[in-house]
């Protein structure tokens, strides 16, 4: 805790840095601390408040000056909670909201605290979009640094493949740029192998005309998933790549705790075939609720926000599937039944199109063939429930096992998960390691889904 890091020290780091070094002396120590996962309970020495790349550099070489573990926090949504220390070093770039478009060359220069929903409005503005996660309130940063999925991933890739540049700040605290040209390594491994390489400050993305979509939610009775599934394993298979399409097995929004099945939609093209496939989904059974129809992008990046309240308490588990068959969806209606929460539920996300036409080991996301992967989404709202819903993920997880496959996507991986990293990782391993072996050999940066050298 503090007591480690003399008082001298740290009354020079606040002097050297222009953002605000937090400790737990501090009134605001308790909120600054607090990540999305309301099941995270650490406390570091003092939390670095960024306002610039500066101020990393500084929080960096100040942990390292005094042998100090270091944790990185851009939005904070990470499940596994890695972006807190015990003791350590909390280098925060949620205050770094900068965002720059250039609507002549459709690029966008962002900073690493800004969510998805900043970074939307402000493309928004000028009928640009870059894919970027289902819940806008995830970071720009730590969705992009391990892959980032979103509803426009069919046309425009995943978020890594829309990644120009990185600025990033390495373990002896140099600001170094990683594209094509400079540290291309560097580059290759920041586009997927999260915050194991260093702390991105910003990063340069490609962005598309993209403005309203036609996309929002449908909703049936839960009885009617085998039918659903079948509709969405056809219709998904030939969906143009302008569609990106999900199903989840969740609980009506009023509260009531009803189970339904949610098929959601995007399509970023011409309206009129958005509203064809819009049908096809309102036909596959009877509606409860339709909320099809054309959108401002932004707001369907919102449209699950609701489902992941900040505070409540998370346990997830994920995979991808080798094979979704009639007991599969069985199995799957008969373990959401027994849920104990009425937050969590079952997502199924179609990786198909664009994302598909990347080779595997072009970054360091390696996940791309055509298929679906599957994130429970063990959520609840106080510690009275930790038992029962961490034994239902696990148990559910567990019964669904043999329709899985090892590969698992990082972001979605929880804090109990690491014997599940390098298969996360598939053929890019021995790259990654290769990579972090030149750019942090001592492993300063750990506090993530870990590479050791």
């Amino acid at each position: 805790m503090t007591d480690s890091v003399p008082h001298a020290a740290l009354d020079q780091l606040r002097e050297a840095v222009s953002g605000e070094a937090v400790t737990p002396s501090d009134a605001a120590f308790d909120s600054v601390r607090q990540v999305h996962n309301g099941m995270i309970d650490k406390r570091p020495a003092v939390i670095v408040r960024c306002q610039n790349t500066a101020d990393i550099v500084k929080a960096v070489r100040f942990a390292r000056e005094h042998s100090l573990e270091i944790s990185v926090r851009g939005g904070g949504h990470n499940v596994a909670g890695r972006a807190v220390t015990d003791g350590g070093v909390m280098i925060d770039t949620q205050t770094m909201k900068g965002v720059h478009v250039n609507p002549s060359t459709s690029r966008v220069r962002a900073q690493a605290g800004l969510s998805w929903n900043e970074y939307n409005r402000a493309t928004a503005a000028y009928g640009l979009a870059t894919t970027g996660g289902v819940v806008s309130t995830t970071g720009v940063a730590g969705l992009t640094l391990g892959g980032g999925l979103g509803w426009l991933m069919g046309k425009y890739g995943m978020a890594v493949d829309n990644v120009r540049s990185v600025e990033v700040v390495d373990a002896e605290g140099q600001i170094l740029t990683a594209d094509d040209n400079e540290n291309p390594d560097l580059y290759w491994a920041l586009r997927g192998g999260g915050g194991n390489f260093g702390v991105a400050s910003s990063f340069e993305f490609d962005a598309h005309q993209v403005s309203t979509i036609y996309g929002g939610l449908c909703a049936f009775a839960v009885e009617d998933a085998p039918k659903l599934w079948e509709f969405f394993g056809e219709f998904s298979a030939d969906a143009p790549d302008e569609l990106t399409l999900v199903m989840a097995m969740v609980h009506a929004p009023d509260g009531s705790g009803h189970k339904i099945v949610g098929i959601g939609m995007c399509h970023c093209g011409d309206q009129a075939d958005g509203e064809k496939a819009a049908d096809a989904i309102r036909g596959a059974a009877t509606p409860l609720l339709d909320m099809l129809g054309p959108l401002p992008y932004p707001i369907q990046n919102t449209l699950l926000d609701a489902g992941f309240p900040k505070g409540a308490r998370n346990y997830w588990k994920s995979a991808y599937f080798k094979e979704i068959t009639t007991d599969t969806v069985a199995a799957m209606v008969d373990r959401f039944e027994q849920t104990p929460s009425i937050m969590s539920g079952m997502v199924i996300e179609h990786f198909h199109g664009a994302v598909t036409r990347v080779p595997a080991t072009a970054t360091a996301f390696p996940h791309r063939e055509p298929g679906y992967n599957l994130v429970l989404t063990g959520v609840w709202p106080d510690n009275a429930g930790d038992d029962a819903n961490i034994a239902w993920v696990r148990e559910t997880f567990g019964t669904l096992t043999p329709y899985m496959s090892d590969a698992a996507y990082v972001n979605y991986l929880g804090d109990d998960d690491g014997a599940r990293v390098q298969a996360a990782y598939g053929p890019c391993w021995e790259r990654l390691q290769s990579v972090k072996r030149t750019y942090d050999p001592e492993n300063v940066f750990h506090l993530n889904q870990n590479i050791a050298p």
